[in-house]
């Protein structure tokens, strides 16, 4: 991967996974509720969770590219499409009240793990992201070593400053992720990277 092709890839990933959603109210009550210190469990559950999903699209994207270019190109062109499909999906549900869960009993870890899996950029949010910049003449573990460390770094910084934010401003913090203006601003993000990305993979298209 290129310094350039880098530099798209952390920027996308910072908008993927700083979109106000479950995680990030997830963490945001457990930092209210249970201190900082205690609710990285869930962030580290987390992070676990996009380990899983990240090396899940790797496979994928192997499997892909072994069976043929041209269903790499469709996988690419879906793949952009359905970011396109979370952008308007965040833009027409940023009134709509982002539901919190009370965290009674049970471990932080696994409720964390569960409340990440279900969310609806999981494993087809992250195959639509990570397809969008594998290099095909380029083997796939060896991206891995640059890809995998870059959204795991940013992915952690992520939640763990939505839990210390939940922990330092409580309801403050929910009441600004909640915010229609700012989620909206993510919304239009993930449909501008899907329509530039989408554009990037038809044939005839010079980056």
């Amino acid at each position: 991967m290129t310094f350039e092709g880098w530099t798209i890839f952390a920027l996308f990933w910072v908008v993927f996974v700083t979109s106000p959603g479950p995680n990030a109210v997830n963490c945001i009550q457990n930092g209210m509720t249970h201190g900082f210190v205690k609710s990285l469990w869930g962030v580290l559950a987390i992070l676990t969770q996009a380990l899983l999903f990240l090396f899940l699209s790797a496979v994928g994207i192997t499997a892909l590219l072994t069976t043929s270019p041209t269903a790499f190109l469709i996988a690419k062109i879906i793949g952009a499409g359905f970011l396109i499909w979370l952008g308007i999906r965040a833009w027409f549900n940023a009134r709509t009240p982002l539901e919190g869960h009370d965290v009674t009993s049970g471990s932080i870890y696994g409720r964390a793990f569960a409340i990440s899996t279900i969310n609806p950029k999981s494993v087809a949010g992250y195959l639509a992201a990570f397809s969008q910049f594998v290099m095909p003449d380029v083997p796939i573990a060896q991206q891995m070593w640059v890809i995998v460390p870059t959204a795991l770094t940013i992915t952690a910084a992520s939640y763990v400053t939505y839990t210390a934010l939940g922990a330092g401003l409580g309801r403050a913090a929910f009441s600004a992720i909640a915010n229609a203006v700012v989620r909206r601003v993510l919304a239009v993000c993930f449909i501008v990277y899907g329509v530039a990305l989408g554009a990037s993979s038809l044939p005839g298209f010079s980056r």
